[in-house]
């Protein structure tokens, strides 16, 4: 169905918003991957966060690609918000200032790799004549939530004033958090759920290997991934490792019920972002939705609506990562390698399952809170996470074997796990590693980690 067809086709049932789920289903030959990626832009003279306009804002480097490199800007009250191009590729913008690059739905990690390095590329290209640079960090490790411009999108004000009716951290979140996602494909509702599952389950391992976000205003903030932890208090309603998945009823009826109790925040007309936060999409599919009397939703509306929920694993027409803190071109890659490798691979995903099925929803709960804090040094039912990861790397590095995706130099993709494979046998995140740096040779400041880990 075009975009055009889903903006004017109306929704009148929950079977329809459940079937729009179950739409994502596709046979193994046509699974795809599709990975994003968010980093911190500053400029290079003073280190500060970039604001919109200026010189050596976001706008201008928006400009730059695309009249250099060909993308197609998107224009939100005649601002540049975002681009596209044509292989479904986009960059946008988070509500700080981080600049996202959506990639191309591909078929293995070479080319997500190739289309990271090219993105880079483009960005270096325009950024250095500006004086500006891109950082890799899972929290901005430097600036405080004040000195974060907002970006002129007016979904993000509509969140920003709903967030602090619901947590403390969720502006934190929106203008102070990056990370690297990965979306996979299922083939059946009882392949989603097994998914789903397994990967919720170790999250918290991803978490702990890609644990790169230890300072909050130029200290260390007591986490190894602070990123992960501002999302336990974010918003109770539409975050967290949904306990429900590992019921016996989980399906896709299940996760619809759950995102129409997950309260609105917009909805998109003429043009318009009418605000809707704390409003129930039950009332808006019975025609009741106070800022819409009488008007039915629309397909794109679930599609938007869908979106606006943050848990570790989310549900669209494909299930999305969300585990990892942002962080070097390496680990960019590693994501989708771990979960293509876990996920892709029956024999491997059967494997990763049996790891955490056991797990009682306590542990679950209690890993997920320790992770941010512990990092590989959690520990579960006995076994450290680093423990488990190795498992989990070594069932991934099955899984790419067994995918035998090749490049031209006849390599399979298990050698981008060699990042994750490293933090593993060590026992130290990232984060660990920038902090004892801190304590050491940069004096305690995190200025260093400006050039040290730019792109």
């Amino acid at each position: 169905m075009t975009d055009s067809a889903k903006d004017r086709n109306t929704v009148s049932s929950r079977d329809e918003l459940v079937a729009y789920l179950a739409s994502g289903c596709k046979p193994e030959s046509d699974w795809m991957l599709g990975t994003e990626h968010e980093k911190f832009g500053y400029t290079l003279d003073d280190l500060r966060p970039l604001p919109y306009e200026g010189e050596r804002g976001i706008r201008s480097l928006l400009t730059g690609l695309a009249e250099r490199f060909g993308w197609q800007p998107v224009l939100e009250d005649g601002l540049p918000i975002a681009l596209l191009d044509d292989t479904g590729a986009s960059i946008t913008l988070e509500p700080g200032g981080q600049l996202e690059l959506s990639g191309a739905l591909l078929d293995n990690i070479h080319q997500t790799c190739t289309e990271v390095n090219m993105h880079l590329k483009q960005v270096r290209a325009v950024s250095e004549p500006l004086g500006i640079a891109f950082l890799g960090m899972g929290f901005q490790p430097k600036w405080t939530r004040n000195e974060m411009e907002w970006m002129p999108k007016a979904r993000y004000r509509i969140m920003r004033d709903y967030m602090n009716r619901v947590g403390t951290l969720g502006q934190d979140m929106m203008a102070r958090t990056c990370t690297v996602q990965v979306n996979l494909d299922f083939s059946s509702e009882a392949d989603m759920v097994q998914k789903f599952r397994a990967s919720l389950a170790l999250q918290p391992i991803a978490t702990a290997l890609f644990a790169n976000s230890p300072f909050t205003d130029g200290k260390p903030n007591g986490y190894v991934s602070y990123r992960s932890h501002v999302w336990e208090d974010t918003d109770p309603d539409r975050t967290g490792m949904l306990p429900w998945v590992f019921d016996g009823d989980m399906g896709f009826e299940k996760y619809t019920d759950y995102m129409l109790d997950v309260p609105m925040y917009f909805v998109y007309r003429g043009g318009q972002y009418l605000d809707a936060s704390g409003l129930s999409f039950r009332d808006f599919l019975e025609g009741k939705l106070p800022i819409l009397p009488g008007e039915l939703p629309r397909l794109k509306d679930w599609e938007d609506h869908l979106t606006t929920a943050f848990p570790e694993v989310r549900l669209k027409k494909f299930l999305e990562m969300r585990g990892a803190d942002g962080g070097p071109w390496g680990r960019l890659c590693a994501l989708p390698a771990i979960w293509a490798g876990l996920l892709y691979h029956q024999p491997s995903l059967d494997a990763a399952w049996e790891i955490a099925r056991d797990w009682s929803m306590e542990e679950r709960l209690r890993l997920r809170e320790e992770v941010p804090k512990l990092g590989l040094k959690a520990s579960v039912q006995g076994r450290t996470v680093q423990e488990i990861a190795l498992d989990v790397i070594e069932l991934a590095r099955s899984g790419l074997a067994a995918r035998a995706r090749l490049n031209a130099a006849g390599d399979n993709e298990t050698g981008f796990l060699t990042p994750l494979q490293e933090v593993a046998e060590r026992g130290i995140t990232p984060a660990e590693r920038k902090l004892a740096l801190f304590h050491g040779e940069w004096g305690q400041s995190v200025d260093p980690v400006f050039t040290e880990c730019a792109y």
